[in-house]
């Protein structure tokens, strides 16, 4: 009788125990795993070497992705073309699709036709990318604290600038993509208008939430209806003040339609995730969120995968 009643007490006393420890046992749960990234591409990411500092370099970030699975990484740079490096990391790091790109920033001389035209002869054709300007931009310069540094126009009273017109015509003849980088909501869709109006077949709206762009959702519909894809970047979600929830993002695409959108990180600050682990949270998020595996394949494998001009897996 004493060893069953001691046998209730102590059974009594194990179903108590994570009750009585509080969070001390919540802590102790298993993380769960972080979401599988097979066949995933992120078409915006940060890496060394660059004049600004990164949390790795391109190439320990290529040999991450491809270690996790990841079909393809963008190198991006805000300061100098990458089509190169791209070329590089591919001999280093066999499987991995990477590819670059070029920012219509000063440094890269602004709007720039000859830059673009040499980037999409660099050995391999893996400069993929042109993004109108992005820190240069003027929608970016003129809502910073430093109003008076120089910036890159795209447009002038309605129109798109002749040298961007150029642009957008070699970014169709080579069959680049073409992203409307740093420009405000309003210059973002007539980049899109005459980027389709010259037969461009691969178009993003660059982080269509962030400052400066802050595009509404009837905006990025209509940027979509040029048959540009959307960008959302894990890193608006994070830090100490993150500029959205996700919540914010989930109520925007389900506006727009997965089929419309990409998921990429932007990643490579110091002090944030690296890139897979970026990722792969994000799509926790929207998992979170309620989106579907399928749509969630759309948005990190498939779609990526059509701007990139590459087959779908």
């Amino acid at each position: 009788m004493e060893r069953r009643i001691s046998g209730v007490m102590s059974a009594a006393l194990v179903l108590a125990l994570p009750a009585l420890i509080g969070g001390f046992a919540r802590a102790a749960q298993p993380t769960p795993p972080l979401p599988s990234l097979a066949g995933t591409i992120d078409v915006h990411t940060h890496s060394e070497p660059d004049s600004t500092k990164r949390v790795l370099d391109v190439f320990a970030l290529a040999k991450l992705a491809h270690s996790r699975g990841m079909r393809g990484i963008v190198i991006k740079s805000h300061y100098e073309p990458t089509a190169s490096i791209a070329y590089l990391v591919r001999q280093a790091v066999p499987g991995l699709e990477a590819f670059g790109g070029i920012t219509m920033d000063r440094a890269n001389g602004g709007i720039n036709p000859a830059a673009v035209e040499n980037m999409a002869k660099v050995t391999g054709g893996w400069g993929r990318i042109v993004w109108m300007p992005t820190f240069d931009s003027e929608a970016a310069v003129r809502s910073s604290t430093d109003q008076s540094r120089p910036y890159v126009s795209v447009a002038r009273d309605g129109d798109l600038l002749p040298q961007v017109k150029e642009v957008i015509a070699i970014i169709a003849k080579h069959g680049l993509v073409l992203a409307t980088g740093h420009s405000s909501a309003d210059e973002g869709l007539m980049l899109l208008r005459e980027g389709r109006k010259q037969g461009v077949r691969h178009m993003i709206v660059t982080h269509a939430t962030n400052a400066p762009i802050k595009m509404t959702v009837p905006q990025m519909q209509e940027a979509a209806r040029t048959g540009a894809f959307i960008e959302f970047c894990y890193l608006s979600l994070i830090g100490q003040r993150p500029q959205f929830t996700a919540g914010d993002f989930a109520r925007m695409i389900r506006a727009i339609g997965p089929e419309s959108v990409i998921l990429s990180t932007d990643l490579g600050q110091p002090g944030n995730p690296v890139h897979p682990d970026g990722l792969a949270a994000f799509i926790a998020a929207m998992s979170g969120e309620g989106f579907s595996q399928r749509d969630l394949a759309i948005m990190t494998r498939d779609n990526p995968a059509r701007l990139l001009d590459l087959p779908i897996q």
